[in-house]
Formats: C-alpha cells, sequence, structure tokens
C-alpha cells in the first residue's frame, strides 16, 4: 500500500511551509536581479570599449556617437537607454576603470549602473571611486543613501581624521579604525542649536535611519536611555547599539560640551555594568563611544593613554563638511608625507 501524505495538523505548520516557498521566491528573485545587474554593466563595458578603441584610432569622430544613438533610436525603437549621452558615459566608464586592477573593475559590475555613475561623476581620484565602491557594496547603500556619504565627504574625512581610540580597543577590535569615525556628520538634523542632550537624543531618535547611515549599517539600535540597575542606584545609557561584526554592545553618550577627561569615568563605568550584568558570554567586551561637540586631540589622546577599557571619543558636526577645505588638508598631508 502506498503511504498517505502527511497531514499538517496546525495552521502554522502550513503557514511555516508557505514561507518556506516565499523564501525560495525571493532568493531567486535576487539572484536574477543579480546576474542581470552584472550582464548589464558588462554590456556597458563592451560598448563603452568598442566606442574608445574607434575613437582611439581615429576610425570614428566624436560626431558618429551621436549617429549611433539615433540610428539605435531609429530602427530599434524597443532598445531604450542608448542616448548619445549614455553612450559618451559608457566611454568613460570603460576608460576610468580598463587600467585598474581586477578586484576593482569586477566591484563596478556588483553595484548599480545609477550608483556607478554617481561614483564616476562625482569622484575624483581612483582611490575614491574604490572607497564608494567598496562602501556601496558592503553597506548595500541605495543612490540616495551614496549621494548623502558623498556630500558629507565621508572618503576624506575617512582619509584625514584617524579614529581616538584607546589602546584596550584596538587590542580587542583590530578593525575598530575602520568601523568607528574621528567625527560624525548630523547635518539630517536640520543644523539645528540643542541646549539639552535630551532634546538631541529626540531628535536623533526621529532620524534613526539617517544616523545609522552615518554610523555605519552594521550598527543596530536597541534602546534610548537604556536603563542599568548597580546596587540601589539606577543609571542610562544615552544610546545602546549592538555591532553585528564586532559582536558587542555600543554605548553612545552624548555631551553638547567640549570634552573633558571626566567624561571618561562615567562611560568606564557603564561598560563595565554592560559586560557584567547585559553582555551574553559568546559576546565580545562592551565598546563605548563619547561624542563631543568638539574636543581637542591632544587631551583626548592624554585621557585614552591610560583608559583601560574599549573607548574612543569623537565629535558631531551639524552641518555638511567644507569639501574644498577637506581635499585641501588631503593635499597638504600627502605633501607633508612625500618630504618625509
Amino acid at each position: 500500500m502506498s503511504s498517505k501524505p502527511t497531514i499538517i495538523k496546525t495552521e502554522q505548520g502550513l503557514m511555516n511551509q508557505f514561507e518556506d516557498v516565499v523564501t525560495l521566491i525571493q532568493r531567486t528573485r535576487s539572484e536574477v536581479i543579480r546576474t542581470a545587474n552584472t550582464a548589464l554593466i558588462d554590456l556597458y563595458w563592451q560598448i563603452g570599449d568598442y566606442i574608445s578603441q574607434r575613437i582611439a584610432t581615429a576610425e570614428w569622430g566624436d560626431g558618429v556617437v551621436p549617429q549611433l544613438a539615433d540610428y539605435i533610436a531609429r530602427n530599434y525603437p524597443e532598445i531604450k537607454g542608448f542616448s548619445d549621452k549614455n553612450l559618451w558615459r559608457m566611454k568613460q566608464f570603460y576608460e576610468t576603470y580598463r587600467d585598474a586592477d581586477e578586484k576593482l573593475s569586477s566591484l563596478v559590475r556588483e553595484i548599480s549602473w545609477t550608483n556607478n555613475l554617481i561614483i564616476l561623476s562625482r569622484t575624483k581620484t581612483i582611490e575614491e571611486k574604490a572607497f564608494y565602491l567598496k562602501m556601496c557594496l558592503t553597506e548595500r547603500l541605495s543612490s540616495r543613501e551614496l549621494d548623502r556619504q558623498i556630500n558629507s565627504a565621508l572618503y576624506e574625512r575617512m582619509m584625514i581624521g584617524e579614529p581616538k581610540l584607546s589602546a584596550v580597543l584596538r587590542e580587542i577590535a583590530p578593525n575598530a579604525d575602520k568601523v568607528f569615525r574621528d567625527q560624525y556628520v548630523m547635518e539630517f538634523l536640520d543644523g539645528k542649536r540643542y541646549r539639552h542632550e535630551n532634546d538631541m537624543k529626540a531628535a536623533l531618535i526621529d532620524q534613526m535611519k539617517q544616523f545609522i547611515l552615518e554610523l555605519g549599517k552594521d550598527f543596530i539600535f536597541i534602546d534610548q536611555e537604556y536603563r542599568l540597575q548597580v546596587g540601589n542606584s539606577d543609571f542610562r545609557i544615552d544610546l545602546l547599539f549592538y555591532h553585528r561584526e564586532l559582536q558587542c554592545l555600543v554605548a553612545f553618550e552624548l555631551k553638547m560640551e567640549k570634552f573633558k577627561p571626566e567624561h571618561l569615568g562615567q562611560l568606564n563605568f557603564y561598560l563595565e555594568a554592560l559586560d557584567r550584568d547585559v553582555k551574553k558570554p559568546k559576546e565580545n567586551p562592551s565598546i563605548g563611544v563619547l561624542l563631543c561637540k568638539d574636543k581637542d586631540d591632544e587631551v583626548v589622546e592624554y585621557a585614552l593613554s591610560r583608559s583601560l577599557s574599549p573607548t574612543m571619543v569623537a565629535e558631531y558636526r551639524l552641518c555638511l563638511p567644507d569639501k574644498k577645505l577637506l581635499q585641501q588638508k588631503m593635499r597638504e598631508i600627502c605633501e607633508e608625507n612625500k618630504e618625509d
């Protein structure tokens, strides 16, 4: 006798099986989109190569590209997206990356054409392009998010401002200098001046999606005013996050004043309480970030040099930085390094 099919007795069991099917559909759709995007970028690369070679050998003059666009539009109206402007972009795209290493040229095939065009038109050096290409891939930036990161001069800020980390933090998290930043830009708060830290915290909560974009997408928000009970006393951490890559809790303390060494004492206390009472056994030691309105780097260095906790000090800005000034500072640093 043939066995009867198993009958699902509960509605929840049936829903779980339905979700299995949906997962298969979503996974395949994502793979199809990814494959299609790679094929599309490959096509644009080949077209760019073809046009570049024809123009380089003087086989084509500049006027041929508009003729090509017109030919495609008239004879193949179903083929969209190949105006003369776009064809020139394909040529520029190919010529920009043709001499790049294989790893970089493969990155351009893994992000959208829209993001490629933003990076192509809004960045100058190949190093800057590589920085945003990698960020698009690792943080899965939308075109709007990528545009914001370039507006905030993230590349220049990362290159110029080395994060101020304690020795303990460098030891337990060797990649911390790639996770944390010396300066955080929060222009999404509309440049308002906040009289109280609680007002600023409330504004950050309202704009949490934008705040996490600035922090990095591996940060997961846990709570504001996170309650810690030590003995018979209650304490509150301004903002508590979890970082997926570092696998640890990250406590942010806001200070609407210039950094003072005594600020670290409070943060160290919070980290001790987190590690004793909140951290799970498999998680790494908690990290603390002091986010101040301003800081004297030499004072910060002295304060962190004796810190026995994984802490760092950063400053915040409520308006977009002057990108030209940052680029000038980068050039000065490069010149100084050459002289050394």
